[in-house]
């Protein structure tokens, strides 16, 4: 799941005060995007309604929240993938896009929970779709009230998860141990870490500069709060300087995309720092690579995410270096070597983290854009 939803923009002197000449406009921040975030509270009768409004808040690769709902009966939907949101230059096979539904059904069974209901999975019933997803279903799924366990703890997480971007500090004593488990692997070794750093810095790096790649994310990125709002998806770049500087016509997806420019190479720079702030790592890795495989990674992820989010840690998926396209070939290898993969095994997640000052959630579309009919 690519971590590279942010590009920021170190910016000097002049344009820092080209920016606060617009102080009544940089200040604004996204609005109705943040709307499914602050609703969770409002009553809903159909408790697959109430599920799949936390499940949309799942972190996803991108931010393309790829998801397409159809009610079926009373107690049942179909789960499948809106094909247009899918990454085929960072994501050529649709891994981390299936990883992301895995997500959005755990953190549906959880939800359900809360209304003392168990969810029923089954993946993939008309066939495992490969080498890319297709329009066939990726779960159908069925709420079912006998035998549930009662509310999942990590219920209350849903709303307080965040995939931060910030420069991370060390965890406390005993934290990361707290988060790990469920399949994931964790450690703050300092000698794996400087390998870790180093790997991900080389990705985020060989990303950037490799164009069809790095035009993906450009093309995907939604500069200043309108076009959030306007398009909650994609890579949001909010904030007063961003704000300020698009106003001034600085800061857009020309001199984003060209690695001539100043906005280029200040942003390459930030998020090399960013992917050098690793003071712990977590990993998953799988027996093999099939959709099922894929689907049960997300699961476990959303869960470590969840009690990251309950602890009150921050966490940064840094999936460059997982990537199957092939510019990112050679550390790819070596990922699978620094995290233990063998023979048909798969790193499926690599993500760092630690403590971190607070930042809002991700832009989400309201549930109503994921139904069909």
């Amino acid at each position: 799941m690519a971590g590279r939803r942010q590009v920021l923009i170190g910016l000097g002197g002049a344009l820092v005060a080209g920016a606060a000449a617009g102080t009544w406009r940089v200040t604004r921040m996204p609005q109705t995007a943040q709307t499914p975030w602050l609703s969770l509270n409002r009553p809903v009768a159909d408790p697959r309604l109430d599920a799949f409004r936390h499940a949309i808040l799942a972190p996803n690769p991108h931010n393309r929240q790829p998801w397409l709902i159809r009610l079926e009966g009373s107690d049942a939907a179909v789960l499948s993938c809106d094909l247009d949101k899918r990454l085929p230059q960072t994501d050529p096979f649709d891994r981390q896009i299936t990883i992301g539904f895995g997500t959005f059904i755990e953190l549906a069974a959880i939800a359900a929970s809360k209304r003392g209901l168990r969810l029923e999975v089954e993946p993939f019933p008309d066939g495992e779709p490969q080498p890319r997803l297709d329009h066939r279903p990726v779960a159908r799924l069925r709420f079912i009230s006998d035998g549930a366990p009662g509310p999942d703890p990590l219920a209350r997480a849903i709303a307080l998860r965040r995939t931060n971007r910030q420069t991370y500090r060390p965890l406390p004593p005993g934290l990361l141990e707290q988060i790990g488990g469920e399949g994931m692997q964790a450690s703050a070794d300092p000698a794996l870490l400087a390998q870790v750093r180093k790997l991900t810095v080389a990705a985020i790096t060989r990303e950037m500069e490799t164009h069809q790649a790095h035009m993906e994310s450009v093309r995907l990125m939604r500069i200043g709060h309108r076009e959030v709002d306007a398009n909650p998806d994609g890579l949001a770049l909010t904030g007063p300087l961003i704000e300020g500087t698009s106003l001034l016509g600085l800061t857009n997806r020309e001199s984003l995309a060209d690695p001539a420019s100043t906005s280029f190479r200040l942003g390459l720079e930030d998020l090399q720092k960013v992917h050098a702030s690793v003071p712990a790592v977590l990993w998953l890795v799988t027996p093999d690579n099939s959709r099922l495989a894929q689907l049960a990674a997300g699961r476990r992820y959303a869960r470590t995410c969840l009690r990251a989010a309950a602890a009150g840690a921050a966490m940064h998926p840094m999936s460059q270096a997982l990537q199957e396209y092939p510019a990112m070939a050679d550390l790819y290898t070596e990922a699978r070597q620094l995290l233990g993969a063998q023979s048909s095994q798969c790193v499926q997640m690599l993500s760092r983290v630690g403590m971190a000052s607070p930042v809002i959630p991700s832009a989400r579309y309201p549930l109503e854009a994921h139904l069909r009919r």
